[in-house]
Protein backbone atom coordinates (compact mmCIF):
# COMPACT_ATOMS: atom_id res chain seq x y z
CA UNK A 1 0.00 0.00 0.00
CA UNK A 2 1.19 3.52 -0.78
CA UNK A 3 1.79 6.05 1.97
CA UNK A 4 -1.58 7.11 3.40
CA UNK A 5 -1.97 10.89 3.47
CA UNK A 6 -3.94 12.16 6.47
CA UNK A 7 -5.51 15.41 7.66
CA UNK A 8 -6.11 15.69 11.43
CA UNK A 9 -8.93 17.82 12.80
CA UNK A 10 -9.37 18.38 16.53
CA UNK A 11 -9.86 21.65 18.38
CA UNK A 12 -7.56 20.57 21.23
CA UNK A 13 -3.97 21.25 20.17
CA UNK A 14 -2.50 18.78 22.67
CA UNK A 15 -4.77 15.99 21.44
CA UNK A 16 -3.89 16.80 17.84
CA UNK A 17 -0.18 16.73 18.56
CA UNK A 18 -0.53 13.44 20.42
CA UNK A 19 -2.34 11.83 17.51
CA UNK A 20 0.20 13.26 15.06
CA UNK A 21 3.10 11.83 17.08
CA UNK A 22 1.37 8.45 17.21
CA UNK A 23 0.67 8.28 13.49
CA UNK A 24 4.04 9.66 12.39
CA UNK A 25 5.69 6.75 14.20
CA UNK A 26 4.40 4.61 11.32
CA UNK A 27 6.16 5.11 7.96
CA UNK A 28 2.93 4.18 6.14
CA UNK A 29 1.27 7.40 7.35
CA UNK A 30 1.93 11.00 6.31
CA UNK A 31 0.21 13.92 8.07
CA UNK A 32 -0.25 16.60 5.42
CA UNK A 33 -2.51 19.02 7.30
CA UNK A 34 -4.17 19.95 10.60
CA UNK A 35 -7.15 22.06 11.63
CA UNK A 36 -8.79 23.04 14.90
CA UNK A 37 -12.00 24.46 13.43
CA UNK A 38 -14.68 22.63 11.45
CA UNK A 39 -15.07 25.32 8.81
CA UNK A 40 -11.33 25.34 8.17
CA UNK A 41 -11.34 21.56 7.74
CA UNK A 42 -13.57 21.87 4.68
CA UNK A 43 -11.18 24.27 2.94
CA UNK A 44 -8.15 22.19 3.94
CA UNK A 45 -9.57 18.95 2.57
CA UNK A 46 -10.73 20.65 -0.62
CA UNK A 47 -7.17 21.89 -1.16
CA UNK A 48 -5.13 18.87 -0.02
CA UNK A 49 -7.44 15.99 -0.98
CA UNK A 50 -6.06 13.60 1.71
CA UNK A 51 -6.60 9.86 1.54
CA UNK A 52 -8.02 9.92 5.09
CA UNK A 53 -9.55 12.61 7.31
CA UNK A 54 -9.55 11.98 11.06
CA UNK A 55 -12.01 14.45 12.58
CA UNK A 56 -13.25 15.00 16.12
CA UNK A 57 -17.01 14.61 16.57
CA UNK A 58 -17.37 17.91 18.44
CA UNK A 59 -15.64 20.74 16.60
CA UNK A 60 -16.22 24.51 16.84
CA UNK A 61 -17.50 26.23 13.71
CA UNK A 62 -18.84 23.00 12.22
CA UNK A 63 -19.25 19.67 14.00
CA UNK A 64 -17.62 16.49 12.78
CA UNK A 65 -20.85 14.99 11.45
CA UNK A 66 -21.53 17.95 9.17
CA UNK A 67 -17.84 18.13 8.21
CA UNK A 68 -18.14 14.49 7.14
CA UNK A 69 -21.20 15.16 5.00
CA UNK A 70 -19.54 18.08 3.21
CA UNK A 71 -16.18 16.35 2.78
CA UNK A 72 -17.75 13.32 1.10
CA UNK A 73 -19.22 15.70 -1.48
CA UNK A 74 -16.21 17.93 -2.16
CA UNK A 75 -13.60 15.15 -1.97
CA UNK A 76 -15.33 11.78 -2.58
CA UNK A 77 -12.02 9.89 -2.53
CA UNK A 78 -11.27 11.05 1.04
CA UNK A 79 -12.25 8.43 3.64
CA UNK A 80 -13.48 9.87 6.94
CA UNK A 81 -12.93 8.57 10.47
CA UNK A 82 -14.85 10.18 13.32
CA UNK A 83 -12.86 10.38 16.55
CA UNK A 84 -15.25 10.55 19.50
CA UNK A 85 -15.72 10.11 23.23
CA UNK A 86 -19.40 9.24 22.68
CA UNK A 87 -20.71 5.70 22.20
CA UNK A 88 -24.28 6.84 21.47
CA UNK A 89 -25.79 4.79 18.68
CA UNK A 90 -27.38 7.94 17.25
CA UNK A 91 -23.95 9.51 16.69
CA UNK A 92 -22.60 6.34 15.06
CA UNK A 93 -25.63 6.06 12.78
CA UNK A 94 -25.42 9.72 11.77
CA UNK A 95 -21.69 9.40 11.09
CA UNK A 96 -22.25 6.42 8.80
CA UNK A 97 -25.25 8.03 7.15
CA UNK A 98 -23.16 11.13 6.41
CA UNK A 99 -20.49 9.03 4.74
CA UNK A 100 -17.94 8.20 7.46
CA UNK A 101 -16.25 4.83 7.08
CA UNK A 102 -14.82 4.72 10.60
CA UNK A 103 -15.85 5.64 14.13
CA UNK A 104 -13.09 5.41 16.76
CA UNK A 105 -13.50 6.09 20.47
CA UNK A 106 -10.94 8.36 22.13
CA UNK A 107 -10.66 5.91 25.02
CA UNK A 108 -9.51 3.15 22.66
CA UNK A 109 -5.99 1.77 22.51
CA UNK A 110 -3.83 3.93 20.18
CA UNK A 111 -3.31 0.95 17.90
CA UNK A 112 -7.07 0.96 17.26
CA UNK A 113 -6.88 4.27 15.39
CA UNK A 114 -3.95 3.04 13.31
CA UNK A 115 -5.87 -0.10 12.44
CA UNK A 116 -8.96 1.95 11.58
CA UNK A 117 -6.97 4.16 9.20
CA UNK A 118 -5.67 1.14 7.33
CA UNK A 119 -9.15 -0.35 7.11
CA UNK A 120 -10.89 2.77 5.81
CA UNK A 121 -8.01 3.47 3.41
CA UNK A 122 -8.95 0.18 1.76
CA UNK A 123 -12.60 1.22 1.66
CA UNK A 124 -13.73 -0.89 4.61
CA UNK A 125 -16.00 0.25 7.45
CA UNK A 126 -14.56 0.15 10.96
CA UNK A 127 -16.22 0.67 14.33
CA UNK A 128 -14.06 0.88 17.40
CA UNK A 129 -14.62 -1.64 20.23
CA UNK A 130 -16.87 -1.83 22.23
CA UNK A 131 -18.89 -0.95 19.13
CA UNK A 132 -19.07 -4.35 17.49
CA UNK A 133 -17.53 -4.64 14.04
CA UNK A 134 -20.24 -7.18 13.30
CA UNK A 135 -22.83 -4.45 13.88
CA UNK A 136 -21.58 -2.25 11.03
CA UNK A 137 -24.08 -3.58 8.50
CA UNK A 138 -26.90 -3.21 11.00
CA UNK A 139 -25.87 0.37 11.76
CA UNK A 140 -25.69 1.19 8.07
CA UNK A 141 -29.09 -0.33 7.33
CA UNK A 142 -30.69 1.49 10.26
CA UNK A 143 -29.04 4.71 9.15
CA UNK A 144 -30.39 4.30 5.62
CA UNK A 145 -33.87 3.56 6.90
CA UNK A 146 -33.88 6.43 9.41
CA UNK A 147 -36.83 8.75 8.97
CA UNK A 148 -35.98 12.13 7.44
CA UNK A 149 -35.91 14.75 10.18
CA UNK A 150 -36.23 18.52 9.99
CA UNK A 151 -32.45 18.96 10.19
CA UNK A 152 -32.14 17.30 6.79
CA UNK A 153 -34.30 20.02 5.24
CA UNK A 154 -31.64 22.64 6.01
CA UNK A 155 -29.18 23.78 3.38
CA UNK A 156 -25.45 23.44 4.01
CA UNK A 157 -25.22 27.15 4.80
CA UNK A 158 -28.19 26.97 7.18
CA UNK A 159 -26.50 24.14 9.07
CA UNK A 160 -23.37 26.24 9.40
CA UNK A 161 -25.42 29.19 10.67
CA UNK A 162 -27.22 26.91 13.12
CA UNK A 163 -24.00 25.77 14.77
CA UNK A 164 -22.46 29.24 14.89
CA UNK A 165 -25.68 30.68 16.33
CA UNK A 166 -25.78 27.94 18.97
CA UNK A 167 -22.17 28.80 19.83
CA UNK A 168 -23.29 32.36 20.56
CA UNK A 169 -22.12 34.24 17.46
CA UNK A 170 -24.11 37.29 16.34
CA UNK A 171 -25.33 37.75 12.75
CA UNK A 172 -22.42 40.12 12.11
CA UNK A 173 -19.88 37.64 13.51
CA UNK A 174 -21.45 34.77 11.56
CA UNK A 175 -21.25 36.86 8.39
CA UNK A 176 -17.56 37.45 9.04
CA UNK A 177 -16.86 33.74 9.67
CA UNK A 178 -18.70 32.64 6.53
CA UNK A 179 -17.66 35.55 4.28
CA UNK A 180 -21.25 36.61 3.62
CA UNK A 181 -23.17 39.82 4.38
CA UNK A 182 -24.89 40.30 7.76
CA UNK A 183 -28.22 40.54 5.90
CA UNK A 184 -27.60 37.17 4.25
CA UNK A 185 -26.63 35.66 7.60
CA UNK A 186 -29.84 37.02 9.09
CA UNK A 187 -31.86 35.52 6.24
CA UNK A 188 -30.24 32.10 6.66
CA UNK A 189 -30.88 32.26 10.41
CA UNK A 190 -34.55 33.13 9.87
CA UNK A 191 -35.01 30.33 7.34
CA UNK A 192 -33.24 27.85 9.60
CA UNK A 193 -35.32 28.66 12.68
CA UNK A 194 -38.53 28.55 10.62
CA UNK A 195 -37.74 25.11 9.19
CA UNK A 196 -36.84 23.74 12.63
CA UNK A 197 -39.85 25.44 14.25
CA UNK A 198 -37.63 27.17 16.82
CA UNK A 199 -38.79 30.43 18.36
CA UNK A 200 -36.12 31.58 20.82
CA UNK A 201 -32.35 31.38 21.28
CA UNK A 202 -32.99 29.01 24.19
CA UNK A 203 -35.01 26.72 21.92
CA UNK A 204 -32.17 26.79 19.40
CA UNK A 205 -29.50 25.93 21.98
CA UNK A 206 -31.61 23.09 23.40
CA UNK A 207 -32.08 21.73 19.89
CA UNK A 208 -28.36 21.96 19.11
CA UNK A 209 -27.51 20.13 22.34
CA UNK A 210 -30.10 17.41 21.75
CA UNK A 211 -29.01 16.98 18.11
CA UNK A 212 -25.34 16.71 19.15
CA UNK A 213 -24.33 19.83 17.20
CA UNK A 214 -22.64 21.35 20.24
CA UNK A 215 -21.26 19.38 23.20
CA UNK A 216 -23.35 18.97 26.34
CA UNK A 217 -20.38 20.15 28.44
CA UNK A 218 -20.78 23.65 27.01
Amino acid sequence: MSVITIVLADDHHIVRQGVRALLESDPDFSIIGEAGDGLKVIDLVAHLKPWVLVVDLMMPGLNGLEVTRQVTKISPATRVIILSMYTNESYVMEALRNGALGYVLKESDPSDLMHAIREVAMGHHYLSPPLSEHAVEAYIEKAKDATLDLYDTLTTREKEVLQLTAEGYSNTEIADRLSISPRTAETHRANMTRKLKLHTQTDLIKYALKRGIIPMED
